[in-house]
């Protein structure tokens, strides 16, 4: 019980943090930007989503981690980070249909994200936060700040 309360607690924090963060450092410089180098930046953590394999690696995570979480969250994030990049490629080239890029990345990884959001309580519940290891800071601290990324990313495609 105590673990998930630290685990509750801990993705609350991230989101208060991160929320912080981006409303009193990163949106203020971000306006200041033209709209491709903004969304250029809020871009450019996603890249590196591939950490989500992870969740597949033996040693970072229990072996009670639940397949039927990892595999769908892990390569999920890989499709989100190659999808970044290929989006990130093209509107730095000013690439026809870059922006059409940028929302497909955005919608992909905004959804991935929230399914792993909600299927995470389902398929750990037995096996409780600490099958995630060294992985528990994916969804305590990266998840936070790439969900508001996304968010803000969507403030300026609107």
């Amino acid at each position: 019980m105590i673990m998930r309360m630290v685990f509750g607690l801990s993705v609350l924090s991230g989101f208060l943090a991160w929320g912080l963060v981006a409303g009193l450092y990163g949106w203020p410089a971000l306006a200041s930007l033209p709209p491709k180098a903004a969304l250029m930046a809020l871009m450019a953590p996603h890249m590196f989503r591939y950490v989500g394999l992870s969740f597949l690696v033996p040693g970072v995570v229990s072996d009670d981690l639940p397949a039927a979480f990892a595999r769908p969250a892990a390569w999920g994030d890989m499709i989100a980070a190659l999808l970044a990049i290929v989006a990130m490629v093209w509107l730095a080239a000013d690439g026809p249909g870059a922006v059409i890029a940028v929302w497909v990345f955005n919608i992909w990884g905004t959804l991935d994200l929230l399914h792993a959001m909600v299927q995470g309580p389902r398929h750990l519940n037995a096996a409780g936060p600490g099958a995630l290891g060294a992985a528990f800071y994916i969804p305590t601290f990266l998840v936070p700040g790439l969900l508001i990324g996304h968010a803000l990313i969507f403030w300026l495609l609107l």
